[in-house]
């Protein structure tokens, strides 16, 4: 069995810790220009140096992105950020564009690269090309199905890397390349500004009659033309495997914290059992979908990894994700008395039960006890966002740096409905 790499996203320098807490092998990440996440918060050098410090430190690899598809005022940009990456020590490099291609193999000559999906990479001859130019690795398009992933692992030389998403947000247009968002908002998506109007509720204008907006009808709702279901393929590891995959994508760099933990959580210990055993494996099924259903979701799909999405892969109700589970903070440290520190994401209360997220996997019920301003001060709850804040758990609860708080209702019948193979196997 080839060795699996769990690659996760991080947006900031707090969710690449929790990341690499939680189970990542490997962490993917954005400067401050040149990837396709300008909307993230992305980090500063002086983040990017310490996030790699700390993932080094826990024998995790870091990859920086920068995939976007460059014009000509970019080019002198890109060559000076290198050279800022190259006493950082990322890595790799995950690349999208030829010209950029270039300038990371001269100023960068040991570095290794990837070159990211949004080079329409769909057949070997392409992954043979990028081989003989000296990328260690190929993300494939996202619509290849496992029998074409297939295909290309037995064509390539066996040293070469393939990375595939297997879960997250799916764009609409072919392996990212779209121009929807610069054409309808003048913000380039291949440059990192997408505005994602995939989302939106479209209406119809007719020639004649302009500014009279027609209301096209999916439902009651309106019409959402474009907005694809989101991918897991959590119930499919053996497959993914045996395809031949060297690793496993998660999507996500604009994501909360609580998304990384809960999906790289579940994930690591999906590819874990399976590892064990395939029957441990099967036999957790319904603990990794009911952990997963936990995140923000937007119903979900394979993709194209078993064959041609047909219209169950849209979701027409409307363009939001469904939500269980609210973060309320993530503990920063724990006092000899047994008080723990967090800064507050969402309001909770004393006497309120939360649920308690561990990284080994544990989900513990903790009651709030009591609860303090940073000066000390009791308080009932805490209403400010990103109020600092200590939390009695009570004598028989131990908490532990990293581990999460969050609120989760029952899933509703709604609920259930809106996610299939997540909580019906």
């Amino acid at each position: 069995m080839r060795e699996i790499e769990l690659l996760v996203p991080a947006g900031s320098l707090d969710t690449l810790k929790i990341a690499v807490i939680y189970g990542a092998d490997a962490v993917y990440i954005g400067g401050e220009a040149f990837g396709l996440r300008a909307k993230a918060k992305n980090f500063t050098g002086e983040e990017m140096r310490a996030g790699i410090a700390f993932a080094h430190a826990h024998h995790v690899r870091v990859y920086v992105t920068a995939n976007i598809l460059a014009h000509n005022a970019d080019l002198d940009g890109v060559e000076a950020y290198f050279r800022e990456l190259a006493d950082m020590q990322p890595d790799a490099l995950i690349i999208s564009d030829p010209g950029v291609f270039e300038i990371a193999r001269r100023v960068l000559p040991d570095m290794d690269i990837h070159i990211s999906t949004q080079a329409n990479n769909t057949n070997y001859g392409t992954y043979r090309f990028w081989h003989r130019l000296g990328a260690k690795r190929v993300v494939s398009a996202r619509e290849l199905s496992l029998k074409e992933i297939r295909e290309i692992r037995d064509h390539i030389p066996e040293e070469m890397e393939i990375e595939s998403f297997v879960h997250g947000a799916m764009c609409i247009s072919y392996s990212g390349r779209c121009l929807l968002s610069s054409f309808l908002a003048g913000r380039d998506a291949n440059r990192g500004a997408c505005t994602h109007p995939c989302r939106w509720n479209y209406a119809v204008v007719e020639e004649t009659r302009p500014g009279e907006y027609l209301p096209v009808f999916e439902n009651e709702r309106g019409t959402f033309l474009f907005n694809s279901k989101d991918l897991c393929m959590i119930g499919y590891v053996p497959e993914l495997i045996e395809a031949g995959i060297d690793s496993f994508k998660i999507e996500g760099r604009m994501k909360t914290a609580l998304y990384a933990a809960t999906v790289t959580r579940a994930y690591r210990r999906a590819i874990d059992d399976y590892r064990e055993s395939p029957e441990k494996y099967r036999a957790n099924l319904s603990w990794y979908h009911a952990e997963i259903a936990k995140c923000a979701v937007r119903e979900f799909t394979t993709g194209f990894y078993l064959g041609k999405p047909g219209r169950e892969a849209q979701v027409y109700q409307d363009g939001v994700s469904l939500k269980r589970c609210t973060y309320l903070g993530t503990v920063e440290e724990v006092r000899a008395d047994g008080w723990f520190r967090l800064t507050q994401k969402n309001k909770f209360s004393v006497g309120e039960r939360i649920e308690v997220m561990k990284p080994d996997g544990r989900n513990e019920s903790l009651i709030v006890r009591g609860m303090t301003t940073e000066d000390g001060t009791p308080q009932e709850s805490c209403p400010h966002a990103s109020e600092v804040i200590f939390v009695d758990p009570g004598p028989s609860q131990r908490m532990e740096p990293y581990d999460i708080l969050r609120r989760c209702e029952e899933p509703d019948a709604d609920f259930e409905r809106r996610t299939p193979g997540c909580w019906h196997l």
